[in-house]
């Protein structure tokens, strides 16, 4: 998102307390545009008018997208909920239909392809000749992150938040 020109940040359970109420706290001020979450840290979050829920996965259990969808639209502001779900997800969004007792409204997006799963690479020892020393671990650069799941955010950012 950051590098799409989007300020954004994110709350979760390995961020400090304090952290995440400095982060929530510029999100309810407006300088931040997007707040990613995930379940555990989004709960119990109050914030008005919340325009748009992002559910970049679908959760496993059909009341957590009750919880998570429930952050839009209160007090009767208009709010949007929009997931992303992959051929793989559809049996859950099935599970949410049933619990909701009405059919989700969905439409494909052109050029989305679902990300695979993420699996860690294999383990491989290092090995060096015994009389080399070992090296310091140097650190990566902010700038290296995962990219497993850029095909998604492609797709989101085909309509601009």
């Amino acid at each position: 998102l950051l590098r799409e020109g989007i300020e954004a940040d994110a709350i979760h359970g390995n961020k400090a307390q304090s952290a995440r109420t400095r982060t929530l706290a510029q999100f309810k001020a407006g300088s931040l545009r997007v707040l990613v979450a995930t379940d555990i840290a989004a709960r119990g979050l109050d914030i008005e008018a919340l325009p748009h829920v992002v559910n970049y996965d679908m959760p496993h259990v059909a009341e957590d997208y009750v919880h998570r969808i429930g952050r839009t639209g209160r007090a009767g502001v208009e709010g949007e909920a929009v997931s992303l779900v992959s051929p793989e997800e559809r049996p859950l969004l099935a599970a949410i239909e049933r619990l909701m007792n009405r059919k989700v409204e969905s439409r494909a997006v052109t050029g989305f392809q679902a990300a695979g799963p993420r699996t860690a690479p294999p383990h491989r020892p290092h090995s060096r000749p015994a009389h080399q020393p070992a090296q310091q671990p140097q650190p990566r650069p902010a700038s290296r992150r995962s990219r497993a799941h850029e095909p998604r955010l492609g797709a989101l950012l085909g309509k601009r938040i």
